[in-house]
């Protein structure tokens, strides 16, 4: 393995190929920053230090390539890694637009290599627990949803360069922050029909917003709000759904467990069934770790790995929406975004780059 970006996020990386020892060795890691990656390297044996990541692909021939680097920099860096014929495992989100997202998977070749996306909110046996239970009937249809990102992030967050602007971050804290909670409430209720949404910027000096809310319709006919917001000093990650059996609520921040989950039955309900409910085959917390373990079994089976082609996409597809659909005032549905829309090109859309309102 190798780590491209070797900032905050690549310690998480770090943990979880240190979590899969036997299998997994970090050879090299890249950065643009001497002293970041020399101390990223320096606390593991045989880990050489690159600026460059095409050297590094050259002499190392890594399997496969993390890339951590700010969302601006996925494209090309993705795509030089497929090239080379290393898998990619990219952190999120996966880049600024449907039409980048297209261009990186055009780059992938039949039984690999291919990029999938770190979306590690599905992982850990919790979500699987859940998507059981649905799947053999025991909660019933779902009915209504809440997906909320509400956190907090004060001026000195953004005033890393890259931050707040659509040219290099993509979007405000629906691509940014909530994508990961928004990802694991399609993962858990299946695809999404139509959004319609609003977005504001109402404290941040930012190009991007600081807040947005959206309304989704499922294809099963469920209906879920979403509010995601960097104004939030009370800080928590929720979804909560409610089926015809029960009522599933799951809070927490950046991770959870089975601890995390709570199900309360409908009235008629027995007790007997809310205990199958709560105890699940397993306790695995979401991590990088656990959603690594998919993405290894893929590796060595030759097959598309989760969270990648069109699963990885589908999330993408849903802050496009939004975007768009909070700029028109109008409902957007899946699958309108194509190549000759504004959206498509750019979560900016119409809106000029430069200090457009949210």
């Amino acid at each position: 393995m190798a780590v491209i970006g070797t900032g905050a996020i690549a310690e998480s990386h770090r943990t979880a190929y240190q979590a899969h020892g036997d299998d997994v060795e970090i050879v090299a890691a890249a950065d643009v920053d001497e002293a970041r990656v020399t101390a990223f390297c320096a606390g593991m044996d045989h880990v050489q230090p690159y600026h460059d990541l095409g050297t590094l692909l050259v002499e190392q021939e890594p399997d496969l390539v993390s890339v951590c680097t700010p969302p601006s920099l996925h494209v090309e860096q993705t795509k030089q890694a497929l090239e080379s014929g290393a898998w990619v495992w990219c952190e999120k989100p996966p880049c600024r637009s449907l039409a980048e997202y297209d261009e990186m998977t055009v780059a992938e070749r039949d039984s690999g290599p291919y990029a999938s996306f770190v979306y590690q909110q599905r992982s850990g046996s919790a979500a699987a627990h859940f998507r059981s239970l649905l799947a053999e009937g025991e909660l019933g249809r779902p009915l209504v949803a809440h997906c909320q990102t509400t956190w907090y992030r004060d001026a000195a967050y953004y005033a890393v360069p890259w931050r707040g602007r659509w040219e290099t971050e993509g979007g405000g804290p629906a691509m940014g922050h909530g994508i990961h909670q928004m990802d694991l409430l399609l993962h858990l209720l299946g695809e999404w029909a139509e959004v319609r949404a609003m977005t504001a910027r109402l404290v941040h000096d930012v190009e991007t917003e600081d807040v947005s809310t959206a309304l989704v319709r499922f294809e099963s006919g469920a209906l879920a709000t979403v509010v995601n917001s960097v104004l939030s000093p009370d800080e928590v990650s929720r979804i909560r759904i409610d089926c015809e059996r029960a009522t599933a609520e799951l809070t927490h921040l950046y991770g959870y467990g089975v601890k995390n989950w709570h199900y309360t039955p409908a009235p008629h309900i027995e007790g007997e069934a809310m205990q199958r409910w709560l105890t699940p085959p397993a306790d695995v917390d979401s991590s990088h770790a656990a959603a690594f373990t998919p993405i290894l079994a893929a590796y060595r089976a030759g097959r598309r790995p989760p969270c990648s082609g069109g699963d990885g996409r589908q999330v993408l597809e849903l802050v496009a929406a939004l975007y768009k659909s909070a700029s028109t005032g109008l409902g957007v549905r899946r699958g309108e975004i194509g190549p000759g829309d504004a959206f498509y090109r750019s979560m900016a859309g119409t809106r000029t780059q430069t200090g457009a309102r949210g």
